[in-house]
This record gives C-alpha cells, sequence and structure tokens, in this order.
C-alpha cells in the first residue's frame, strides 16, 4: 500500500511454500487476497512478490506475464518489490547455507537477478520504483580466493549496467539491494562500506553505481550484529552508500539463563540457518555458525572487540525472524528496539527509504505456541503492529 511520503508497504510473500509459478498465484489467491481485503480494500495494495529461479522462468513466457498483468489489475494490485534472495526451493526441505548459492560469483545469479529485473519493470507502475534484494555477495565460507572477489564485483556491474539501460529506456527507477547478513561475505556496515569502495575503484567516477546499487537494509540482520540504526544509517550516508528497501524484522535477542537456553531450543530447525552472535560482559563478539552449535557450546567460528566495551551481562542475538507483534516469553525477547530506531530515522527522513517490506519467513518452523493461528490472522497482526508504529510516526 502506499503510504505518506511516496512511501510503500508490503508483505514479503517468501512466507509462502512453492516453487512453481502455479503454486505462487495460487498462493497470492488464496492468501494475499484475502489480507488484501483486510487490510486495504479500497485502495491499491502492494505486493512484495518472492520469485525463485522456477517461477521466474515461469512469469518470463509473454502470455504468462501478460495474464499476472491482468491479474494484478482486476484485483487492484501492484508489485514494486521483489525478493531475488532465495533462487532454489526455500521451504518444507534443508535451506541452510545453500540460500546463499549461487552467489555472486557465479554467471546463473546475475542471470537470474536480470531476468527478475525485466519482470519488474513491466510489473511496476509508472511513476513507482522497483528494487530486487539479494544475497550479501556471498557466504564467507564460500569464499577462498581474491577471483572471487573480484568476479563478485564484476557480476555487480554488468548488473548495474543492465539496470541503467532498463531505467533509461523505460524511464523507471530500479534498483538492486544487497542484504548484509551474519557469517556472509557482507555482514557488517563496515564490510559493507569498503566492497563500495572497492566497486567504485573499479569503474572510478561512474554514477551508475549509485543510482543503481545499494543495501536492502533487513534490520533483524543487523541488530544481531549488536549495530546501532543511527551509526548504521549515518555510516552508509556518509558513504554514499543508498537504502534500496527496508525489511522490518525482528530477531531473538536473550540473556543466556538456564531457562531462556532451554526455551531457545524449541527454535532450532532442520531448515534454515540461525546464526548467533554472543556479546559477553567484556564487550568480546563471537559468532557461531547455527542455534544448535551455540546451544552444545561448540567453540564459535569467529570473536572480535565490539567498537565500545562497557561491562553489562552476557548477550545473545539469533537470526531467527519472529513475528514483529510477538512479546514471545519472559526469558525470550526480540530486537524490536533496532526496528523501531530505524523507523524513527524514517520519520526524520522520509527520503531515506522508500520501500518497506514485513519479512518473516519462518512461520512454517516457529515453536507451536507462536503459530496458534492461521497465516492470514498473522500476516493482519503483522499489518496492524506495523501500521501502528507508522501511524505513531505520521508516515501511514
Amino acid at each position: 500500500m502506499q503510504l505518506k511520503h511516496g512511501l510503500h508497504l508490503a508483505y514479503c510473500t517468501n512466507i509462502h511454500q512453492g516453487e512453481s509459478w502455479t503454486e505462487t498465484l495460487a498462493n497470492l489467491e488464496r492468501y494475499t487476497l484475502a489480507v488484501r481485503q483486510r487490510v486495504c480494500p479500497d485502495q491499491p495494495y502492494a505486493i512484495g512478490l518472492r520469485l525463485g529461479d522456477q517461477a521466474s522462468r515461469e512469469l518470463s513466457e509473454p502470455p504468462t506475464l501478460l495474464a499476472f498483468q491482468r491479474w494484478l489489475d482486476r484485483h487492484g494490485c501492484y508489485v514494486f518489490t521483489i525478493n531475488g534472495f532465495p533462487y532454489g526451493r526455500f521451504h518444507g526441505t534443508r535451506v541452510k547455507e545453500q540460500v546463499y548459492a549461487p552467489d555472486w560469483t557465479s554467471a546463473e545469479r546475475l542471470e537470474f537477478t536480470r531476468r527478475l529485473f525485466d519482470l519488474l519493470v513491466q510489473l511496476a507502475p509508472n511513476g513507482v520504483e522497483g528494487s530486487v534484494s539479494t544475497v550479501p555477495g556471498s557466504f564467507k565460507e564460500f569464499i577462498r580466493s581474491e577471483g572471487q572477489v573480484q568476479a563478485m564485483r564484476l557480476n555487480l556491474w554488468r548488473c548495474v549496467e543492465h539496470l541503467a539501460a532498463l531505467s533509461e529506456r523505460t524511464g523507471k527507477t530500479l534498483h538492486l539491494g544487497l542484504e548484509p547478513e551474519p557469517l556472509c561475505f557482507l555482514e557488517t556496515s563496515e564490510e559493507v562500506v569498503r566492497f563500495f569502495e572497492q566497486l567504485r575503484a573499479d569503474r572510478p567516477n561512474d554514477p551508475r553505481l549509485a543510482r543503481h546499487l545499494g543495501v536492502n537494509y533487513d534490520a533483524c540482520h543487523l541488530a544481531i550484529q549488536f549495530e546501532e540504526p543511527q551509526v548504521v544509517v549515518r555510516c552508509f550516508q556518509q558513504h554514499g552508500v543508498g537504502i534500496s528497501k527496508i525489511h522490518l524484522s525482528s530477531a531473538l535477542a536473550l540473556l543466556p539463563t538456564p531457562e531462556a537456553r532451554q526455551a531457545l531450543r524449541a527454535f532450532a530447525d532442520d531448515v534454515y540457518l540461525h546464526q548467533v552472535v554472543v556479546r559477553s560482559e567484556d564487550g568480546v563478539i563471537a559468532r557461531y555458525r547455527d542455534l544448535d552449535e551455540a546451544l552444545n557450546r561448540q567453540a564459535p567460528i569467529a570473536t572480535c572487540q565490539a567498537p565500545i566495551a562497557t561491562r553489562r551481562s552476557e548477550e545473545w542475538r539469533i537470526h531467527f525472524h519472529v513475528p514483529l507483534h510477538s512479546c514471545l516469553t519472559s526469558v525470550l525477547g526480540t530486537t524490536s528496539d533496532h526496528l523501531l530506531g530505524l523507523l524513527d530515522l524514517l520519520q526524520e527522513d522520509p527520503r531515506l527509504c522508500r520501500h518497506l517490506e514485513m519479512e518473516t519467513y519462518t512461520w512454517g518452523v516457529l515453536p507451536p505456541e507462536l503459530r496458534n493461528r492461521n497465516v492470514v490472522d498473522q500476516l493482519l497482526a503483522e499489518y496492524e503492529w506495523t501500521l501502528g508504529e507508522l501511524g505513531k510516526r505520521e508516515l501511514r
């Protein structure tokens, strides 16, 4: 839906299971239209579309694409953003680190992302920017040589060239957002800035980079790193890194008492990778590859000193997208303060980013007590929370 100041809000349809276009459209008809009817029945309704490789190929067939364009018109819906992070199957099977493959070292990732933009430029209404979110380069464990890093930069520049040509031909503003995530090639704001400096050095004074490549700011991911939104945004602005899209999301956060650690076991699943970042009392940051490794006290894969090493209680933050409206339990909390701080910054400067997308894709692996409603009611509660917070900031 369209908000004040040219902002657009949607929920990301990666919450729904399905890889083919037939399955994707069925989900839109079954779930998305039901949400639309209760949230925004009388105004154009925005869809945050998730397309994997299979669905994107099938939708690219001209008769299929035309039929979807007519479907959008018939139901008063529009698409302004596509989640192009997961390339293959995303639900119902072991995903873990394979969600980052193929990465930006590969021609497959470049071809896939170009295809998404070719679709988006035909789906986004005139006058509305189009964005696609993508993997943060790669997973750190996948990168073993400087040649791979160079290949990432080259492929991203090739994508920027494609977006510049598309924008020139159609008059639509298009941008790609790299999504920093724990234990990935890009995981902190400092790493993002360093990478963008390398991209600029590859082609000095080329204005297309700033126009067409930025960051997908996932509030869950950067909160896990114990970064503060004011610091992150200031860092990006000072170094000319634009924010393509904001993912409205919250992570698990807790003090690791025995009760909290026991409650946390209900969130360890075999589908997604749940990276854990631990800050000790002395400000030492330790990173664990997955939740079970942290719970079983295996050795962390990386440690470093936090920028501000003030003495405080040990805290764990876990890459598990929890519902925005959930209070969880007395021993399990969330990183919602980071998200609220980011919304405060958006209130101060609505030009910071025009694309907002709620992304709680973990519906199928939530513990039963957090999955005690159907998915439509779950999404309605997400909208209620989000629109309430936007309303407080006069952005609704």
